[in-house]
């Protein structure tokens, strides 16, 4: 079988094409939720801590530079080595959004799989019934 055969006959497998549907969609879901997180959600968060804006907070590491700086960028900038714990802690944020938001849909897609599988019991045949299939496999049996 030959290289491009068999990377072809992989390729088109279903799960390979499922997972980069799977990875695509996700990428674009990351982006609603950063967006979700940066524009709703930390803006109501930081009216709760009078103001306090995450991306913007940061620990200067370097001991022999003195100097404030007012926001990240500015640190960066002037090429001092920083702890940027705020951005750290908006993509722990984002990650446990998005980590929520898919529990929820698995969880949704576990219970419409679970609703297909449970078909309903057959109902206990009447005597009736019982003697109604009795001669019937008589009759064929003839």
């Amino acid at each position: 079988m030959s290289f491009i055969k068999e990377f072809k006959e992989f390729a088109l497998k279903g799960n390979v094409m499922d997972l980069a549907v799977g990875v695509i969609i996700g990428g674009a879901f990351g982006k609603i939720v950063t967006s979700l997180v940066d524009n709703l959600l930390m803006p109501i968060v930081s009216i709760f801590l009078n103001g306090v804006n995450f991306k913007d907070k940061f620990t200067v590491l370097s001991f022999n530079n003195t100097t404030d700086f007012k926001t990240l960028e500015e640190a960066k900038a002037a090429g001092v080595n920083v702890l940027a714990w705020g951005a750290f802690l908006q993509s722990v944020l984002d990650f446990v959004i998005i980590a929520f938001c898919i529990f929820l849909l698995v969880k949704f897609m576990n219970r419409l799989t679970r609703k297909k599988e449970e078909a309903p019991a057959p109902a206990e045949l009447t005597t009736q019934e019982k003697l109604l299939i009795e001669i019937r496999d008589a009759i064929k049996s003839k």
